[in-house]
């Protein structure tokens, strides 16, 4: 069970690796206007942070996630990589 328990590590490390470069690889040629289809993409979560207010501490919550053709691609990419290993 521990080796299945790393492997699934593996592949979320990869899989993020993956989208994070896609994403930057996505931004980067994305003012070539021949690649812009790259950074196409959608976003969602929370736009304007919660705020919780408890008088002598005070906590924001914010998050957004997007997700681009690029990072799809990148995420594809990664798993092919987990597969080859």
């Amino acid at each position: 069970m521990k080796g299945r328990t790393q492997n699934i590590w593996i592949l979320l490390l990869l899989m993020l690796a993956g989208v994070v470069l896609g994403g930057f690889i996505g931004q980067a040629l994305g003012s070539i206007p021949a690649l812009s289809w790259l950074n196409y993409g959608s976003s969602f979560g929370l736009s304007s942070p919660l705020v919780l207010d408890l008088g002598v501490l005070t906590l924001q919550f914010a998050c957004t996630i997007r997700f681009t053709i690029a990072g799809i691609f990148g995420i594809a990419l990664a798993f092919l990589l987990y597969r080859k290993l």
